[in-house]
């Protein structure tokens, strides 16, 4: 398999550490690695699944290979692949542009220009992934669902708990268990016509995904909001919502699909509100009063 140029190659550290392990790989593990080296530190814009793709194998060949190459999973080798990630050309922090001090060495300085810089371009991104249509698709779903069962795990889980809020607001009956057990068997204890709403950032969370295909597996409707268009989730997913950033700059790249996340929920919500028309309204009113008598 031939390199990419359009790709970083991985720095000489890890690219060793990864060729000093291939003599124990073979078949399709051998594959997985050559695509590691091949695509370097463009990595952090490929989910497991788009791995696999590429070295013609399954998501969980990709897992067992990263394993023998040291690494506790695919999740983990591309964090140390984002790790020798250069730094965009011309990010803000490091040109003096407006909205910093123009210190580089300023550890804060940084870190403000380097975040809002991955929270802008997540939502830019937005239109290019999430579609009106996609919108429609999802909302009519929940319209029409009895219940609704909302997953998340780490960071997606304040995805989860803004969502949760908002479809309450508008009259739906949710639950959104915290405990990754609970929320299997709320997902199990889904009917036809229910809906599983997923929220996972890689899409390769194994608690949310496991959770998904129960609920599948009940006969339920599934919907995956994620970053990666290709993963285990989307596979298991009636209908996907991507939404999200696969950024560079290390540390970042959750951070800014959080946002990303959160936007596609103000959107969704916005979109079941006009769906539902007046019962929505009036579940509505009744959160504004709720939440008034919890303000000064």
């Amino acid at each position: 398999m031939e390199g990419h140029s359009e790709f970083t190659p991985l720095e000489s550290q890890l690219a060793a550490r990864i060729r000093a392990r291939l003599g124990e790989l073979r078949g399709s593990e051998a594959r997985v690695a050559q695509v590691v080296l091949d695509r370097g530190t463009g990595l952090v814009h490929l989910s497991v699944s788009d791995v696999a793709t590429l070295a013609g194998t399954a998501p969980s060949s990709v897992v067992r290979a990263c394993q023998r190459l040291g690494f506790r999973g695919y999740q983990e080798l591309k964090i140390a692949a984002a790790l020798h990630a250069p730094s965009p050309a011309g990010a803000p922090g490091a040109t003096g542009e407006a909205g910093t001090t123009g210190d580089a060495d300023d550890p804060a300085a940084r870190a403000l220009a380097d975040t809002l810089r991955a929270a802008r371009a997540a939502l830019d991104g937005l239109t290019a992934t999430l579609g009106a249509g996609d919108l429609r698709a999802a909302a009519g779903l929940l319209d029409g669902a009895s219940r609704v069962v909302l997953v998340g795990a780490g960071l997606s889980g304040a995805v989860v708990l803004d969502l949760a809020y908002r479809l309450r607001a508008l009259g739906l009956l949710v639950d959104a268990p915290a405990d990754p057990i609970t929320a299997q068997l709320a997902a199990a204890a889904l009917a036809p016509g229910d809906v599983c709403l997923a929220v996972s950032h890689t899409g390769s969370t194994r608690s949310v995904v496991d959770a998904a295909r129960r609920a599948r597996e009940a006969g339920a409707e599934v919907l995956a909001l994620t970053s990666y268009a290709r993963s285990p989730l989307t596979e298991t997913a009636t209908r996907a919502l991507v939404a999200g950033g696969q950024d560079l700059v290390f540390g970042l790249e959750t951070t800014a699909s959080r946002l990303a996340h959160l936007a596609a929920v103000d959107a969704l919500a916005q979109t079941l509100l006009a769906l539902r028309g007046p019962g929505a309204e009036r579940a509505l009113r009744l959160s504004a009063d709720v939440t008034a008598d919890y303000a000064y």
